[in-house]
């Protein structure tokens, strides 16, 4: 018997949902919740906890807070996005790359006082929680799908780099150093010397056992084994004696509910950290959360999200955590263990609630080292070789535009390198906008059909008539780059030319000021004694061109009317196909 799993989407058969149901997704599924799905929530809840522990002990260490810190986000993070979110399988977690950005951010504001650092990343969840809430309100979900893949692809490899060369004097066994990746790459350098064989052994130990236990044994908690050999290790026999640092004792219990003990006031910097965290958290939480819903036939709620994120960032600023995402690595365990539904987190955030009650003396003797090592394996996932290739190949500007990110990142750190990422992104949004392409168009043989003579030579260019057609919206700041376009091509025509005709099929928008220009040409042409006319406008664009009297100047571009049925009127042959529109004369 097939499980009747009601995908969000399918509500739309019923109706739109709306009011308060809308924005608390349980309303939604817990109405189709079957009782089998216990069991499987339960398992999946267990299984994500075991994952997400030891993950979390070593992304704490990334943000440079203590290692229950990383707990706490898993232990609140899932549990409050369960109640808001729209994806059923995705899980809320600290994530490595957000850790990173937190840790050295934080660093520069704290002063060297753990206590402010700690309060600076709670501030930080807190002022991201509202900004979450405020883009759920002005409905800016879209505006995070301006910040290209490609962008991502090249900050994602950056930041890969820097988080790996933070855990690499883990590794080895040294002090390490440096603020910037340059100056941390040099002083590791001058260190190696000075490395800890027996820690490095151990770390490349645990590393080469997450790799082939992924290969052998995918979506199991495997780092969770590791972890509990690794302390069994260093319990019973002498290595600790060796220069092995461990996490010592951690606190025991759930964590205080309070708000950061700091206001936005008094740190300087916080709101661009949130802001930074914000765009990260979002395109990774919404990227795992489409991968997922569409790998089990439903769909998610973008919009959504934002409120889902601000309620596990809210909860996290109140429980002594700092801000966190839904990641794909995490989420993907929470899946291949059979979570059906958001019950899952809150099982998961159960058995991580016990286990800080019961069981934390037992990480006492885990060494530093294993946490290094399994940030490390972590990271690999965000450098896609694959995918780098794939846009060499493809585009080689575009590769171009992924490696200023990459080396921005490197160069500047990653919260400049995630603020370049976005003002490239803007530029090269406003760059093709400035300059859409201007299509010449020619008669497909046979047809009356138009289309772009540059793309298919073959088409028959008409004598006397020159088409083009502006692939964009026009608008204010493209339409003198169109003109430009139009002009250099009426210079180079050959012979006489006696018509221009702008195909507006594939302009959605016309402003003010591309209107101005479309009638400023026209009446350049007029008085070279070349009639201009317009065909194929949307709704929209004739309104605004009639509006400006630009019809009664350059004849009917009514619904209907076409390239074809423009050049047949020019040649004195209206109504020349059997398709073709008859043009009323211009009065």
């Amino acid at each position: 018997m097939t499980e009747d799993i009601r995908p969000a989407s399918k509500l739309a058969d019923e109706g739109p949902v709306k009011g308060w149901r809308a924005a608390f997704p349980p309303a939604q599924w817990l109405a189709t919740y079957q009782p089998q799905w216990v069991s499987q929530d339960a398992i999946a809840g267990v299984t994500l906890a075991a994952y997400g522990i030891p993950v979390s002990l070593a992304y704490a260490s990334l943000a440079g807070l203590p290692p229950q810190y990383g707990v706490y986000c898993y232990l609140v993070g899932g549990l409050f996005y369960a109640l808001f979110g729209s994806s059923r399988q995705l899980a809320i977690g600290p994530t490595s790359a957000i850790s990173m950005l937190v840790g050295v951010t934080v660093a520069g504001m704290a002063q060297g006082d753990p206590g402010r650092w700690a309060d600076i990343a709670g501030l930080t969840a807190l002022v991201m929680a509202v900004m979450c809430v405020f883009a759920w309100l002005l409905r800016l979900s879209s505006l995070v799908n301006f910040i290209s893949e490609t962008i991502l692809l090249g900050f994602k490899a950056g930041a890969a780099l820097t988080i790996a060369l933070t855990q690499l004097p883990k590794l080895f066994g040294v002090q390490g150093g440096g603020e910037h990746f340059f100056e941390r790459l040099v002083i590791l350098g001058s260190q190696l010397p000075d490395t800890n064989l027996a820690v490095l052994v151990f770390g490349l130990t645990a590393l080469a056992m997450l790799v082939v236990g992924e290969r052998l044994l995918p979506g199991r908690p495997v780092a969770l084994f590791v972890v509990v050999i690794s302390i069994i290790v260093l319990s019973v026999t002498s290595l600790r004696d060796l220069g092995f640092h461990v996490v010592g004792v951690l606190p025991v219990g759930l964590p205080d509910f309070h708000a950061p003990a700091l206001r936005v006031r008094d740190v300087d910097g916080v709101i661009p950290l949130a802001f930074a965290c914000l765009l990260l958290a979002y395109v990774e939480s919404v990227s795992a959360a489409r991968a997922l819903a569409q790998a089990n036939g439903y769909e998610i709620d973008p919009r959504q999200e934002l409120l889902g994120l601000g309620a596990a960032n809210l909860a996290a600023a109140f429980c002594q955590a700092y801000p966190v995402a839904g990641g794909l690595s995490q989420s993907s365990v929470n899946d291949k263990a059979g979570a059906k539904t958001p019950l899952a987190l809150v099982f998961a955030s159960a058995t991580i609630g016990l286990c800080l009650i019961y069981l934390t003396g037992l990480l006492s003797n885990l060494p530093i080292v294993v946490l290094a090592a399994i940030v490390l394996f972590a990271v690999k996932g965000l450098v896609d070789l694959g995918e780098l290739r794939h846009v060499w190949r493809v585009s080689r500007f575009d590769f171009s535009v992924t490696m200023v990110a990459f080396a921005g990142v490197l160069v500047l750190g990653i919260l400049k390198g995630v603020m370049v990422a976005v003002v490239i992104s803007m530029l090269l949004l406003i760059r093709r906008a400035a300059q859409p392409h201007v299509a010449f168009l020619g008669r497909i043989p046979g047809t009356r059909i138009y289309s772009d003579i540059s793309r298919n030579p073959a088409n028959e260019a008409v004598p006397g008539v020159l088409v083009f057609r502006v692939e964009a919206s026009l608008l204010y700041f493209n339409a003198e780059h169109v003109r430009d376009a139009v002009w250099r091509n009426i210079r180079s025509t050959t012979g006489t030319l006696k018509l221009v005709v702008c195909d507006l099929s594939t302009s959605p928008f016309v402003d003010l000021a591309g209107v101005r220009m479309l009638a400023t040409l026209h009446g350049t042409l007029e008085e070279m004694g070349i009639r201009l006319r317009l065909v194929s406008p949307h709704a929209a664009v004739r309104d605004i061109l009639r509006a400006e009297g630009l019809e009664a100047r350059v004849g009917y571009f009514g619904h209907g009317v076409t390239v074809a049925d423009a050049i047949d009127e020019f040649q004195g042959n209206p109504g020349g196909g059997s398709q073709a529109v008859q043009i009323p004369p211009v009065t």
